[in-house]
């Protein structure tokens, strides 16, 4: 699969983790522009929430995309931004939500609890980011000492859900045009491949390195 290529530490910390702070923060920037210069027009909620979405699922891509980059092209630095990253994803999933609940619906609990259940795909959106709660809660270096590192990747296992959750809420949530919506299955798709292929492949050499050492059998 190629060698690592990792830029060196100062770098990263110079150049990279700051670059990618700018360019995940420039969507919500572009909003809020939009929103004080009037260029929503006729609804800007729904249009704000809308964008929202979009800015989320790409954010959740772009993270899911780290570790099939390592594994596919042999670069190791997209992991060195992963946790940012994920943290941006909740930070416009957070938006996205808020906006909702305090905007959209006025805090009106009665009504939020009537949409979730008469709306499958508010449904959906909503499980989803209860599922991004706990993994941006448990990001730090300090939770996964506590939880230890398999049950912290077992926890975050969960992003595949929220992946999906997310898809299913967009594709519901669109009445005309679905290609966006189906954009994001088909990368999920290929990203997931990647790694359950990778997982597959470690598995077979684990299987066969230890057939290998066992000692041979007395005939």
């Amino acid at each position: 699969m190629g060698t690592s290529r990792r830029p060196p530490a100062p770098l990263r910390r110079r150049v990279i983790k700051p670059l990618v702070f700018v360019a995940a923060s420039a969507p919500l920037a572009w909003i809020v522009g939009d929103l004080v210069l009037g260029g929503y027009h006729a609804d800007p909620v729904a249009l704000t929430l809308n964008r929202l979405g979009f800015w989320t699922l790409t954010m959740l891509t772009v993270t899911l995309t780290a570790t099939p980059a390592r594994i596919v092209l042999g670069l190791n630095w997209p992991t060195q931004v992963r946790r940012m990253l994920g943290l941006f994803t909740f930070f416009y999933a957070s938006i996205h939500f808020a906006t909702y609940v305090a905007i959209d619906q006025g805090l009106n609990l009665h009504d939020i609890g009537a949409d979730v259940v008469k709306h499958p795909f508010v449904t959906a959106g909503f499980a989803s980011y209860l599922m991004l709660v706990p993994l941006a809660l448990t990001s730090t270096n300090g939770w996964i000492k506590r939880l230890g590192g398999r049950r912290w990747r077992r926890l975050h296992r969960l992003v595949y859900l929220v992946a999906v959750g997310g898809v299913i809420h967009f594709v519901w949530r669109v009445k005309a045009d679905r290609s966006t919506p189906n954009l994001f299955a088909g990368i999920f798709a290929v990203l997931f491949a990647v790694r359950i292929v990778d997982w597959a492949r470690r598995r077979a050499a684990t299987v066969s390195g230890a057939a290998a050492s066992r000692p041979p059998q007395p005939s």
